[in-house]
C-alpha cells in the first residue's frame, strides 16, 4: 500500500524537505471551511476534553515517536551527558548573572542566593531523575506533565518551554558578544549598533545572530559530533573556572564583604529568583533519552553527577567575585574579567573573557540540541504543526525544530538586552519546575480509573 493507500503500487519514501498543508495541518477540523466551522462549534466540549485527559506511559515512548518517521540515533553514554549538563549549565549563567545580582541586589550575599537557588535546582533535578528512568522520551518534562497533570497543562507546559528555548538561547548569545568585546579590550557595547529605539531594545547586536547560526549548524550535523565539542570547549571552560577560584581567592580582601548583606534578605531572595536560570538547562540532559544507549542508568547518572560538581562551584565563584572586588564597583556586564583587572591581574582578564566565551558556546550547543527535542516532541503530540517533529534520515536530528530555535531566538537576540531577557527567563523555568513537583506527586499516588478524580484535586491543592 502506497502512503495514499492504493493497493498494489510500491511504497515511496516522503522526502524530508517538504510543505504540504497535511504536515502543517493535518487535523481534520483543518481539511476544510465546514469542518474547521464545526470544530469550532464544539469548542467548549474539545476544551473539557482537553482538560481532564491524560496521555500515557507507552503513547509517549513508543507511540509519538512514529511521528517523526526517522528514529534519532542512539549514540550518547553516562559520560556524555555528565559533559552535556557541564555545558548546558555553566555559562551566562555564573560568568554574567553573578556580577549584575551582586551589584544591584544582593551585594558580598549573593553567595547566599547560589545556594538557596542550588538546593532549590537540585530538588528538581532528583524530580528529572524519577521520571526520566521510567519515561524516557525526547519529550522531558512536557511528556512526564502530560502523563500525569494532563494536556491542558502539558499545552501551558510547551508554552513555557517554548518561551524558555528562544529567550534563553538569545540571552546567551547576547552575553557571548558582550565577553567577546571584553576579550578585544573594548566597551562591552562597542559592536552593537545604537539606535532610537526604546531602552533595552535599542542595541542592535549581529553577532548574537551569527553566534546562533553556527551553534545550530554543528547541533543539526550531529549529535555525536556536537557531544565531542562539547566534551573540549567544557574541558577548558573548566579550567578557566579552576583558575578563577585560585587566582580569585589568592587576592581576596575579607574588607570587601562588608557590608555582607547591604540591600537586605530581600535582595538576597530577589537575586536568587533572578539567578536561579544560572542552574537551568540540566533538563535537556533528560531530553536525550532517545539518543541514550541505556537511558534509565545513564540519564540519572548524567543529571546527578553534573549538578552536584555544579552547584559546589557556583557557590565558591559567587563567593569569589565579591572577595576580589567591592560590590559597588563590580562591572554586571563583565564581572570576572574586570574584577581581576582591578587588582592588577590584566591579563587574566582575558584568560577569563575566553573560558566564558567558551561556557557559553557549550550552552547555546546544548542548550540548542535540547530544545529542539523538546520542540519534536511537542510537534509529535500536534500542539504544534507536526512538520517540527521530523527526524532527518541521514543525520538523525530534528533539523526543522532547530531551525525554529535558531530564527526565533535570532530575532530576538538581535534587538534584546541581557536584563530584559534573564527577567523573562527565571519566571518561565520556576513555573516549569514547580509542575514537575506536583506531577512527581500525582504519578506516586494517583493511579488513573483507580483513585476517585476528586482526590486529584486535593492532592495537587494540598500534597496529600
Amino acid at each position: 500500500m502506497s502512503s495514499e493507500g492504493e493497493i498494489g503500487e510500491e511504497v515511496q519514501p516522503r522526502t524530508y524537505w517538504r510543505w504540504s498543508k497535511q504536515d502543517f495541518l493535518p487535523e481534520e477540523s483543518f481539511q476544510n471551511w465546514s469542518a474547521y466551522r464545526t470544530a469550532l462549534s464544539q469548542t467548549r466540549h474539545r476544551f473539557k476534553d482537553r482538560l481532564i485527559s491524560r496521555s500515557n506511559d507507552e503513547n509517549e515512548t513508543r507511540e509519538l515517536p512514529k511521528q517523526s518517521e526517522n528514529n534519532m540515533k542512539r549514540c550518547l553514554t553516562w559520560w556524555d551527558l555528565i559533559w552535556f549538563g557541564f555545558g548546558s549549565v555553566i555559562g551566562a549563567g555564573i560568568f554574567v548573572l553573578t556580577g549584575q545580582e551582586t551589584h544591584r541586589h544582593a551585594g558580598p550575599a549573593i553567595v547566599l542566593s547560589y545556594v538557596a537557588s542550588g538546593i532549590s535546582a537540585m530538588l528538581s533535578v532528583f524530580c528529572y531523575t524519577e521520571f526520566s528512568v521510567e519515561i524516557p522520551a525526547a519529550g522531558g518534562s512536557f511528556a512526564y506533565l502530560r502523563i500525569e497533570l494532563g494536556d491542558f497543562v502539558a499545552f501551558i507546559t510547551a508554552g513555557n518551554i517554548l518561551l524558555e528555548g528562544v529567550v534563553g538561547s538569545a540571552a546567551v548569545a547576547r552575553a557571548w558578544t558582550s565577553y567577546f568585546t571584553s576579550l578585544l579590550n573594548r566597551p562591552s557595547n562597542s559592536l552593537r549598533f545604537h539606535t532610537n529605539l526604546t531602552g533595552g531594545y535599542n542595541l542592535l547586536d549581529p553577532i548574537a545572530v551569527v553566534v546562533l547560526a553556527v551553534a545550530a549548524t554543528i547541533t543539526m550535523i550531529s549529535t555525536r559530533k556536537t557531544s565531542y565539542l562539547n566534551w573540549i570547549a567544557s574541558a577548558v571552560n573548566n579550567v578557566v573556572i579552576l583558575f578563577v577560584l585560585i587566582a580569585g581567592f589568592s587576592q581576596a580582601k575579607l574588607s570587601n564583604m562588608k557590608p555582607f548583606m547591604p540591600f537586605g534578605p530581600k535582595g538576597v531572595f530577589q537575586a536568587a529568583a533572578i539567578v536561579y536560570f544560572a542552574y537551568g538547562g540540566f533538563d535537556n540532559i533528560a531530553t536525550m533519552a532517545e539518543e541514550t544507549k541505556n537511558p534509565s542508568r545513564d540519564i540519572p547518572i548524567g543529571l546527578l553527577g553534573s549538578m552536584s560538581i555544579i552547584t559546589v562551584v557556583y557557590c565558591l565563584m559567587a563567593l569569589s567575585l565579591p572577595m576580589m572586588q567591592k560590590y559597588t564597583d563590580i562591572d554586571p556586564n563583565a564581572a570576572y574579567s574586570t574584577a581581576f583587572q582591578s587588582v592588577g591581574m590584566t591579563w587574566a582578564k582575558y584568560l577569563v573573557a575566553l573560558g566564558a566565551l567558551k561556557g557559553m558556546t557549550t550552552v547555546l550547543l546544548v542548550g540548542t540540541l535540547g530544545q529542539a527535542r523538546y520542540i519534536t516532541h511537542i510537534a509529535r503530540a500536534h500542539m504544534i504543526p507536526p512538520w517540527f517533529a521530523l527526524v532527518h534520515p541521514k543525520t538523525g536530528t530534528p533539523i526543522n525544530a532547530t531551525l525554529l530555535i535558531v530564527v526565533s531566538s535570532s530575532c530576538i537576540a538581535f534587538f534584546s538586552s541581557l536584563d530584559v531577557l534573564t527577567s523573562l527567563l527565571s519566571v518561565s523555568t520556576l513555573f516549569i519546575f514547580t509542575l514537575m513537583a506536583v506531577a512527581l506527586l500525582v504519578r506516586r499516588y494517583y493511579v488513573t480509573d483507580v483513585t476517585p478524580k476528586p482526590h486529584l484535586l486535593k492532592l495537587v491543592l494540598t500534597g496529600d
